[in-house]
Parts: C-alpha cells; sequence; structure tokens
C-alpha cells in the first residue's frame, strides 16, 4: 500500500448527516492539536499497544531519510491511554493530509474515565504500507530518532514532547519512556569533554 493514504482516507467514512465523530489520539495528536474540536476528554483503547514502528518521510524525516514515529500494534490485553477529540466531519480533510504517510482511519471503541464508551476513529499504519519499518530495540529506535529530522521539526521532538504529555496525562507508556531515556543519553553525551546540548528542549 502506498504511503500517501489521503484518497483512501476519503472513501473510508461516510460522515452525511453526521455532526461529530471522535477521534482518538495517542501520538501527535495529544500535545500537537491544530485542529479545530468541540470537546476533549482522556479515553483508552483496548488491545493496542503504542509503538514506533512506523516511517515519516514528510513530518520528522525525509523521503531518503524518514524518522520514526508512532503507529499502534495489536495486543490481546493491551490498553493505550490517550485524548479523544469530538470533531466536526469536516476537520477530516485536514487531519487526512496530516495523518497521510501510511495511516488509515479506523473505527475504534472509547473508553473514558467514567466508565462511559463511545465508538469512534483512529489513524494507524498497518505493516503493509510503503513507510513501515517495523520493530527495533529502543536503543536502536532512539539514536534512530536522534538523527533524524523534516519539515515538521527534528524526530526528538516529537519524542520528547510526547513524554511530556503523556506525563502530564498521568500516563506510563514503557515503550516511549525506555526510548526518551536513551536518547537523553545519546545527546547528552559529552563531546570533546563538553556536554552535549538538545536543540529541541521543550
Amino acid at each position: 500500500m502506498s504511503h500517501n493514504t489521503v484518497a483512501a482516507n476519503r472513501h473510508r467514512h461516510n460522515f452525511a448527516n453526521v455532526e461529530s465523530v471522535w477521534l482518538f489520539g495517542y501520538g501527535s495528536l495529544i500535545y500537537k492539536v491544530d485542529f479545530p474540536y468541540l470537546e476533549k476528554r482522556p479515553a483508552a483503547i483496548y488491545g493496542w499497544l503504542r509503538r514506533f514502528w512506523q516511517g515519516s518521510h514528510d513530518h520528522r524525516g525525509t523521503p531518503t531519510a524518514p524518522g520514526r514515529v508512532l503507529t499502534l500494534v495489536a495486543q490481546a490485553g493491551a490498553r493505550c491511554s490517550g485524548m479523544a477529540y469530538r470533531v466536526s466531519p469536516e476537520v477530516f480533510a485536514q487531519l487526512d493530509e496530516r495523518e497521510k504517510n501510511g495511516y488509515l482511519r479506523e473505527d475504534i471503541t472509547l473508553h473514558f474515565d467514567d466508565g462511559q464508551q463511545q465508538p469512534g476513529l483512529v489513524y494507524f499504519a498497518n505493516a503493509d504500507n510503503d513507510a513501515y519499518l517495523g520493530p527495533a530495540s529502543e536503543r536502536d529506535i532512539a539514536a534512530h530518532i536522534a538523527a533524524s529530522s523534516g519539515p515538521s521539526g527534528s524526530n526528538r521532538d516529537y519524542l520528547l514532547q510526547l513524554a511530556e504529555a503523556l506525563r502530564a496525562m498521568q500516563v506510563f507508556d514503557e515503550h516511549v519512556f525506555l526510548i526518551e531515556q536513551h536518547l537523553l543519553r545519546l545527546i547528552n553525551k559529552p563531546t570533546n569533554g563538553k556536554a552535549g546540548q538538545s536543540s529541541s528542549a521543550c
């Protein structure tokens, strides 16, 4: 499957006579909310894990040197916490462009802290898209992220801002935080007797 999914997404859901839709964010949609929304609430989805297994050719990397960003990987019994946004269907024209690098809109059930459940949508990238990079150790992912940047900024910013946002939500994600630990060791490693400085401090 091509990693440009704009056309595919625009044929996936019929929003006729629909006033609003819940959208689940588990990565940059948590901290980079550049779209209008009607309501937002912490939520979780079940049976999925966050993983830095998707390539970014258009935001945090380039076509020849893609960065690593998040997608979802199915795992029985898993719980992925994030942020849910109730949006007007018109917003998906903007979001389809933002999430075009291999991500498809999929149906999902959102679970809210008060016990309520709502149907919603989530963008994630399957292993059969051209931008998929696949699994690697957290140490290797950190090294990849440290060396990557693209039109939307450095790949390390993506990771560090996400980790900060998850902490603010009191969400623990072992995969994200282990990569963050390795990244911080890399970017703060002494060079020529001086401590390195991260250009993406946030």
